[in-house]
């Protein structure tokens, strides 16, 4: 596996991880960031990559710094 590929899963990983522990399913997600549920699925399997602005959404509404997704 590319060392982007890993980074990403790992990026969709930690968003998956942070909404579970938040409680809250994808459809909840997408609505408090205005992206669409599958779009949310996608992000969380890895298969999209969100552009920063869109990254930084979803890490403010999960409580988590931007920053956090990228270690």
């Amino acid at each position: 596996m590319k060392v982007h590929s890993r980074k990403i899963k790992s990026i969709a990983s930690k968003i998956r991880h942070a909404r579970k522990n938040m409680g809250i399913t994808q459809e909840k997600l997408a609505e408090m960031t205005g992206l669409s549920t599958g779009y949310i699925a996608f992000i969380e399997q890895g298969k999209r990559i969100p552009s920063i602005n869109t990254t930084d959404k979803i890490a403010r509404v999960l409580g988590i710094k931007l920053s956090d997704l990228f270690e």
